[in-house]
């Protein structure tokens, strides 16, 4: 299954990229880390440990046969420009939340709908979109604790979404099959309710669970 091929965490030396990275490198998988200065990738690379290999966006997105997009919302429209003549036929997985500063712990959702229909927009047809990670917390991934979170997995390809969640599964939390990729809108307008959560109950990262005895879904 390409999850098993080499993976490219675009945007790898912010918190939630770098946290990813060392999850899959620890657990076996080869993967590489960009940023938007090799340099500053081959520094963090080193500093993370596990094989890791840093170099810039582009490079680790021709690279990779998965792609992991990890950046801010600000910085979603130049990096996908960036990283687009190197992803056609490949799996891109975007992490975007479209969290727009000041006002964090407010649902502002892009005209798209969603920031995941933006990276689909952006980056054209062939190349596979899928969106997961929106509920984890980087300072939390990036420690070996274990980390009781679910992480909801949209696409329209069922096999698409079934790496992601695989992928989540060796990093140590559940992956759980959203549905379509429109659907990503729930995920990313609840990283806007998590943020007040944490400061309204003074919680450290809160995450989200799905209750229930959760069958996996036949291939």
């Amino acid at each position: 299954m390409a999850g098993n091929g080499t993976i490219a965490i675009i945007g790898g030396t912010g918190k939630l990229g770098a946290a990813i990275a060392r999850r899959l490198a620890k657990a076996g998988r080869t993967v590489v880390i960009g940023s938007r200065s090799a340099e500053s990738a081959s520094a963090k690379a080193t500093e993370l440990g596990f094989g890791l290999t840093g170099m810039s966006n582009a490079d680790a997105a021709q690279a990779g046969d998965v792609v992991i997009v990890t950046v801010p919302f600000d910085a979603q429209d130049a990096t996908l420009a960036d990283i687009r003549p190197h992803v056609a036929g490949k799996l891109v997985v975007d992490t975007t939340v479209p969290l727009v500063p000041p006002k964090v712990m407010r649902v502002q959702m892009p005209a798209e709908g969603s920031a995941a229909v933006r990276t689909q927009k952006a980056l054209g047809e062939g190349v596979r979109i899928a969106s997961a990670f929106h509920s984890v917390a980087g300072h939390k991934l990036i420690t070996d604790k274990d980390i009781e979170c679910d992480v909801l997995v949209f696409g329209d390809d069922k096999a698409d979404r079934q790496i992601v969640v695989e992928l989540a599964d060796a990093m140590g939390l559940r992956g759980v099959h959203g549905g379509a990729l429109v659907n990503s809108a729930a995920a990313e307008a609840l990283t806007s309710v998590l943020i007040f959560i944490n400061k309204t109950y003074q919680v450290d990262g809160a995450g989200i669970r799905i209750t229930g005895d959760l069958i996996p879904p036949a291939a």
